[in-house]
């Protein structure tokens, strides 16, 4: 008997019940469960199963750095208030549904892309489809995808993603090809998905991106509306490391 509703719910895809029902029917039993207690624990165990199937296919999918999570960022170097900023984005991800904008500006090395990516990770687990590109791999893709008279269908298709992550867009090179299409993506995804945007320059800098002051204006107007402002500063930390690494080093070599 168990073995044919096995392969039922595995021809069915239940996982979830296929892995569960003889346990909990030994626990509906010993507890007299109903039918129905028993159905809904079986259903529980499944939407649970495959919320995280869903979570693990959408971290694979999502292009994140795996190492880079809020359980591995050093928040210390980050101002008072870039850290309450930083807190609040962590712990209520209802921007992200908004469709609210994060813009993190600063230096190289500041932790911009570990921020970025641990947002991602945390909005992933919330249950919010997320996916990262590097400025300049976006801006190829698109590009490829207006040669092909298909911009409008890519750009669609990235709208199944309720969060993008645009990584360094100041690498960007200000040129009519690649500033056009960023310009468009930028357009499309306003106010109907979120962005995430790391930058190196500040926003007066962005001259250097586009290829015009009025596009500029226009996609730094686009951002900042319903956006979350973050500006970090402060030396590189791959510099600290570089600098406390060879200190050590040299520490071993005198002792």
């Amino acid at each position: 008997m168990s073995d044919a509703v096995l392969l039922l719910l595995k021809e069915l895809r239940l996982p979830g019940f296929a892995r569960h029902f003889k346990t909990l029917w030994q626990t509906a039993a010993d507890s007299g469960w109903s039918h129905a207690d028993y159905l809904l624990a079986l259903c529980e165990y499944e939407m649970a199963d495959r919320l995280q199937r869903r979570i693990q296919k959408w971290r694979r999918e999502s292009q994140l750095t795996t190492t880079k999570t809020f359980a591995t960022l050093d928040r210390k170097p980050f101002s008072g208030q870039n850290q309450r900023s930083i807190a609040k984005l962590e712990q209520d991800v209802e921007w992200a549904r908004r469709s609210d904008n994060v813009l993190l500006i600063g230096p190289s090395g500041t932790g911009k892309t570990h921020l970025a990516s641990a947002l991602g990770h945390a909005l992933i687990e919330q249950g919010i489809r997320c996916k990262c590109f590097p400025a300049i791999a976006l801006v190829q893709h698109l590009q490829q995808a207006k040669r092909d008279l298909d911009l409008m269908t890519a750009m669609t298709r990235l709208d199944k993603y309720a969060v993008i992550i645009i990584d360094d867009i100041g690498y960007v090179k200000k040129t009519d090809a690649e500033t056009n299409v960023l310009f468009e993506f930028i357009a499309h995804r306003y106010e109907s998905g979120t962005l995430i945007v790391t930058a190196n320059q500040p926003f007066s800098a962005w001259d250097s991106i586009f290829t015009d002051g009025m596009m500029t204006v226009a996609a730094i107007d686009r951002l900042i509306h319903h956006a979350t402002i973050i500006e970090l500063e402060g030396e590189s930390y791959r510099k600290q490391q570089y600098v406390e690494k060879t200190k050590s080093e040299v520490k071993r070599e005198t002792t």
